[in-house]
């Protein structure tokens, strides 16, 4: 609830002013003209912060907290728990803090008569379009635990793939950083002995040694302005990346890179097809199931070209005919959606197209870090080998000419 400052004039005409509490402005101003004939000027109320910004609070609500609590809204709502007292248990029980900040609002706004998807979506502005959507279609329809159940599901299988190429990812982080720790020791305590023993006894210096040396020296006195135009230059992508023209151009170079351009376009497919599977068993239209897809995918220039889509499902087209225009879709997810659409079992289709595409993300992205952790291999050990030769060959020479 939010509190608003207004001015107005009573029914005989007097100024008067005063706080109401509501939901929104519209009904703040409903609930003032029931004492008052107009309304001059309204404004919300800052709310003074009295607690400190908890550090520790998640930045967005996880795919394993929103299954869960999914899970707990299924159980409490088909045992017959009335929905403002299943929000306040839930808030009460969940250990996630960002989730528990915002079922206790919500509880607030159920229990004082507003739906469920209309709190999450002024409350739950870090949960996901495709949670509280799900949920509006639920309570329009009457089936709202069964909602909660297919987000069960929706959400588990999304957090499982995170899980596996999260942890597939660890020993590649592992192994580079290990090559750039082992590096940096090579060269800040090996160089330094090494190069002045030999320019100490008059030794000639090879073309290997002189450019570690040269390298060694230009990074010991403009380390600073390296990293900061290392800096600068992260600075500017993610800057650039916030525009329009900047999210469209990395969404559509994130295709196209070898190897990771095939995950990129298989995620995208099984996004699309595991929500829309979501949303339409909901009951959602076909063209709001396109417009909130579009939404939530995580490459943009796909969810655009989704989003799109809706136009010519207005014109009258058919979903599998729309689909096979985008340019980015897998022509088997296109023809697929086309069966399942002329064969009347469209979110049974979706669903099993999903599940093979989760297959093939896995599947994809293990072959990758797969050639990955080679290549870091290969690399490192030319880097160290080019510094064990710089700093051995001048000694070998030296030895050499004894």
């Amino acid at each position: 609830m939010t509190a608003y400052k207004y001015k107005a004039l009573s029914r005989d005409g007097s100024k008067v002013s005063g706080v109401v509490e509501a939901y929104d402005e519209f009904e703040a101003v409903a609930k003032i003209k029931a004492d008052c004939s107009v309304v001059l000027k309204i404004t919300p109320v800052a709310e003074k912060r009295r607690e400190r910004i908890d550090l520790n609070e998640p930045m967005w609500v996880s795919d394993k907290v929103l299954s869960l609590t999914a899970s707990q809204f299924a159980i409490l709502l088909k045992a017959g728990m009335p929905t403002a007292r299943t929000v306040e248990i839930i808030a009460q029980q969940t250990t996630d803090k960002l989730m528990k900040r915002i079922l206790t609002e919500v509880a607030k706004d159920v229990a004082a008569g507003y739906s469920l998807s209309q709190s999450l979506e002024t409350r739950g502005k870090k949960i996901p379009l495709t949670f509280i959507e799900t949920v509006r279609a639920g309570e329009e329809s009457g089936t709202l635990e069964e909602s909660f159940a297919r987000l069960v599901t929706y959400y588990e299988k999304s957090h499982k793939i995170r899980s596996k190429v999260r942890s597939a990812m660890m020993y590649p982080i592992f192994l580079s950083v290990l090559a750039v720790a082992v590096i940096i020791i090579i060269v800040k305590v090996t160089v330094p002995v090494v190069t002045s023993m030999i320019v100490g006894n008059g030794g000639k210096l090879p073309l290997p040694t002189r450019m570690l040396l040269g390298a060694y020296n230009f990074f010991g006195k403009w380390w600073w302005a390296f990293i900061g135009v290392i800096v600068a230059a992260v600075i500017c992508i993610i800057l650039y990346r916030k525009t329009e023209n900047g999210r469209l151009r990395f969404a559509k170079l994130s295709m196209k890179l070898p190897v990771l351009g095939k995950i990129s376009v298989l995620k995208s497919a099984s996004q699309f097809a595991g929500t829309m599977a979501t949303l339409l068993s909901a009951g959602l239209p076909i063209t709001n199931a396109l417009t909130i897809t579009g939404k939530v995918l995580d490459n943009y220039a796909v969810g655009l070209t989704v989003g799109a889509c809706t136009l010519g499902i207005e014109e009258g087209k058919r979903l599998g005919d729309v689909l096979r225009t985008n340019p980015y879709l897998p022509p088997l997810l296109t023809e697929m959606t086309a069966v399942g659409e002329e064969s009347g079992a469209l979110e049974g289709t979706l669903t099993t197209i999903g599940s093979y595409f989760d297959s093939e993300v896995e599947q994809a992205s293990a072959k990758a870090l797969s050639m990955l952790e080679p290549m870091i291999t290969v690399v490192m050990g030319v880097v160290i080998g080019f510094i064990v030769i710089a700093l051995y060959l001048p000694m070998f020479t030296m030895y050499a000419g004894m």
